[in-house]
């Protein structure tokens, strides 16, 4: 019997291509009851050095372009200077898909992948950068994301419409990441159309691509209050 006739082949594993990191710092912290949350304190440093070093040691992202405001332009470079994969620190738009756009605009021309990350996610670990990015080598769009554990309902005048099958939710995370010119095609198209873009998937959705989700993280949060910076504290402590 030929047994190599009932053997399926090997999947071909794909080339990792050139991915770069475009870290989006540039909010005005509304919500963080006037605490800098980018600079805002974390065992010790700025939370935003946290999130560059997890990029930095990740093998799969080449190069790290860090958007913030322009009043913080000179301190990003300093606290950023021991991180060779930096390639640029550039000042943010009037929003975040502006933003993301102005990071991608100093990206090098090698890059075939963009992960895109917030700033204020301090806690994530450099193997879920690597997860996603592979995920996106392969499917070409890819993000983070955790079941959510409340039920959650759509409301509209204060009455509800709708119940969501809880198990068919996530909690999307950052990094998410695309091909290059995916998402930048996305970004600009949303911009013609004048749609608001939550996060980075939706302007890919919005031209019928599929993004792939792979597993989360709890402790990837995003510090947007001064509670969830208590909690980042805790999770860190934990996470040492």
């Amino acid at each position: 019997m030929n047994i190599q006739k009932f053997t399926k082949p090997a999947r071909r594993l794909l080339k990792l291509r050139y991915c770069g990191a475009v870290i989006v710092a540039a909010g005005n912290a509304s919500r963080m009851g006037g605490i800098d949350k980018v600079m805002a304190p974390l065992d010790g440093e700025p939370m935003i050095v946290k999130t560059v070093r997890a990029f930095q040691e990740c093998p799969a992202v080449r190069e790290i372009v860090v958007v913030t405001r322009p009043d913080l332009l000179e301190t990003i470079m300093s606290l950023c200077h021991g991180f060779d994969k930096i390639r640029a620190v550039v000042a943010g738009g009037a929003d975040r898909a502006a933003s993301v756009r102005n990071g991608m605009n100093a990206l090098s021309d090698k890059v075939k992948l963009v992960a895109v990350q917030d700033g204020a996610r301090p806690l994530v670990t450099w193997e879920l950068i690597d997860r996603t990015v592979r995920a996106a080598n392969t499917y070409h769009a890819a993000a983070p994301g955790i079941p959510v554990k409340d039920t959650t309902k759509i409301v509209e005048g204060g009455v509800v419409t709708e119940t969501p099958d809880r198990n068919l939710l996530r909690a999307i995370q950052t990094p998410q990441v695309f091909d290059f010119d995916l998402l930048r095609g996305a970004l600009l198209q949303a911009e013609v159309d004048g749609a608001a873009i939550t996060d980075d998937c939706s302007a890919v959705e919005r031209l019928g691509m599929r993004v792939r989700i792979v597993e989360g993280d709890e402790h990837n949060i995003k510090v947007t209050t001064p509670m969830d910076l208590k909690i980042a504290q805790m999770l860190w402590e934990e996470q040492k």
